[in-house]
């Protein structure tokens, strides 16, 4: 029996890998004027029908969190189906600790739980910082191009649409491509561009979004302040690079004790030890 439980929760498990890189695909969709109200077609295992969750999400206020951070990552998957892929991997490695003990333990079985709560949210934070960091790496090459397109006669969505039509497929142009639907739906460019901004929450994109704000209401042009904005962009990336490197010191510094210091005093102080225990330090005179 133990044997074909074990079997159901490896199954379980598949089963849910599949559906979260299923669930990934397709995800730029026409949109509507909100971005808020768009629906997700996902095309692997649809999690939202497993349990009904969704009234207390809305009640919570967990839907709107969730849905943020999702947005944010880019992932094609609804706020219902992600939490209730979370209570699915509490449930199956609350299980697992049964198989593995054998009996009912009450502190592993949380710490499970615990665990299968907390992985897929540190999954989608780290597919948020990676997307960010990718934007803004790649956002001084995208607003250099931008500015070549409008001194070359065009306007800022023919810009936009020519960079995501000629360019290799990227965060930055992904990005783009949401606002541009958005605009083609009827929204305002000037509010597409600032929930682009308040969707991802980087420093450089704010300041790309505002600097075409501002150039747009001061009648400034706008190709001139592609190319001041360009030199700051990357300036800021420079910088963040610095900033990285500085921390490379403090991040060697626990491997450094745990796993190397321990080797030296092994190589180092063993033959001592050794010669110490099979008859003192006699051989040393």
């Amino acid at each position: 029996m133990g044997i074909i439980i074990f079997f159901l929760i490896i199954g379980a498990i598949g089963l849910i890998t599949w559906g979260i890189i299923l669930s990934q695909r397709n995800t730029l969709l026409p949109l509507p004027s909100d971005v808020s109200t768009v629906k997700f077609k996902k095309s692997g295992f649809d999690f939202s029908r497993i349990l009904p969750t969704q009234s207390f999400l809305d009640s919570t206020g967990l839907s709107a969190r969730i849905k943020k951070n999702i947005d944010s990552a880019h992932l094609n998957i609804s706020p219902v189906a992600f939490f209730n892929l979370k209570i699915l991997l509490c449930i199956t490695f609350a299980l697992l600790t049964i198989i593995i003990f054998g009996k009912f333990e009450p502190l592993f079985m949380i710490i499970a739980v615990g665990i299968g709560y907390v992985v897929p949210d540190f999954y989608l934070k780290r597919k948020i910082s990676k997307r960010k960091y990718l934007i803004a790496r790649g956002l001084p090459e995208t607003v250099d191009l931008l500015g070549l397109c409008i001194e070359a006669g065009l306007d800022f969505v023919n810009a936009v649409k020519w960079i995501i039509d000629k360019t290799p497929s990227t965060p930055m142009t992904e990005e783009l491509a949401f606002v541009l639907e958005e605009i083609k739906w009827g929204k305002p460019r000037i509010q597409s561009l600032k929930d682009m901004a308040h969707r991802l929450d980087i420093p450089e994109l704010s300041s790309f979004v505002q600097t075409i704000i501002q150039a747009e209401r001061m009648g400034t042009p706008v190709a001139e302040a592609f190319t001041i904005l360009s030199e700051d962009t990357r300036s800021q990336r420079f910088h963040r690079g610095e900033r990285v490197a500085l921390q490379a010191p403090i991040k060697i510094l626990l491997p450094l004790i745990f796993f190397i210091m321990p080797v030296i005093g092994i190589v180092i102080g063993g033959p001592i030890l050794i010669t110490f225990m099979q008859g003192g330090l006699t051989g040393f005179k």
